[in-house]
C-alpha cells in the first residue's frame, strides 16, 4: 500500500529527482520535493500540482545542517515519521578527474555534497524513519562508485576517472553496507540503485531519460524487501 505514505526526494527540483519525485505522488505516496533553490522547488511542484499529484517543496541545501533540521523538524510537526528516503542530491564538477590532476577543492566539494551532505540529511532523518511502520531508504548512486568496475579494464567504466565523483558514490555505497546492518534488526530496508546511463544537466549525455532513469530508484522505494543491495537497471552491481 503506498497510500498515506510520507516520502522526502532531495535535490529533486529537476532531473532524475524530479523524476523520482513525480512517480511516487503517481503511485498515491505524499511527497516533500527537497530543493536548494526554493524558487526552482516552487516551480517545479506547481508543474506537478497542475496534474494533480500531491507533492510540496521543502527548503533543503544538504551543504546546510540547519536546513537540514529544519526539514526534519517540519515532516516530524506535520507527519511524525518517514516512510521512505530518496537521497538523490548531489553534484559533479568540471575540474574532478584523475588522481594526478583532479583539483583538490572540487574533489572536497563533490565528497562534501555527494556523501557528508547525505550523510547529515540520513542522520536526521532516522528518527522519523525509524517511526514509521516499514522504512525504505534508496541512494541514488552509480556504477561509477563500484571499486570492482574501477579497477575493470574490460569495464565501460574503466577509463572514467574523476576521482571525486567516483569516491563519493563508492562512500555512499559504504553508506548503505553499514545502514543496512544498523537497521536490518527493525526492518528498515536500504539500497544504492544506480539509474542508469541518464542524460541530465548533471552529465550533459546520456542514453536514457530522466523518466527512465527514475523507475529503478522509485521501484526500490515502493517494493524492495531485500536490504544492503548495489543494483542497476541490468541487475546486481558489484561493490
Amino acid at each position: 500500500m503506498t497510500a498515506n505514505r510520507i516520502a522526502l526526494v532531495t535535490g529533486a527540483n529537476k532531473g532524475i529527482g524530479l523524476e523520482i519525485a513525480r512517480q511516487l505522488a503517481q503511485a498515491g505516496v505524499q511527497v516533500f520535493l527537497g530543493a536548494r533553490d526554493t524558487a526552482r522547488g516552487e516551480a517545479a511542484v506547481q508543474g506537478l500540482h497542475a496534474q494533480g499529484l500531491a507533492v510540496r517543496t521543502l527548503a533543503l541545501d544538504i551543504d546546510n545542517p540547519e536546513t537540514i533540521a529544519a526539514a526534519a523538524r517540519i515532516i516530524e510537526a506535520e507527519h511524525g515519521r518517514l516512510d521512505i528516503l530518496v537521497n538523490n542530491a548531489g553534484i559533479f564538477e568540471s575540474a574532478d578527474g584523475p588522481p594526478g590532476m583532479a583539483s583538490l577543492d572540487a574533489v572536497r566539494r563533490v565528497l562534501n555534497t555527494n556523501f557528508i551532505g547525505t550523510l547529515g540529511v540520513t542522520q536526521a532523518m532516522l528518527p522519523l524513519l525509524r517511526a514509521a511502520p516499514s522504512a525504505r531508504i534508496v541512494n541514488v548512486s552509480s556504477s561509477l562508485g563500484s571499486l570492482t568496475l574501477n579497477g575493470d579494464p574490460t569495464s565501460a567504466y574503466y577509463s572514467a576517472q574523476f576521482i571525486g565523483y567516483n569516491a563519493s558514490k563508492a562512500a555512499l555505497n559504504m553508506l548503505t553496507v553499514q545502514l543496512h546492518e544498523a537497521l536490518k534488526d527493525i526492518g528498515i530496508v536500504v539500497n544504492s540503485v544506480s539509474p542508469g546511463f541518464v542524460k541530465t544537466d548533471l552529465t550533459g549525455y546520456g542514453t536514457m531519460t530522466p523518466e527512465e532513469g527514475a523507475r529503478l530508484p522509485v521501484q526500490y522505494a515502493l517494493h524492495a524487501q531485500e536490504s544492503g543491495r548495489f543494483v542497476e537497471p541490468a541487475g546486481i552491481s558489484p561493490w
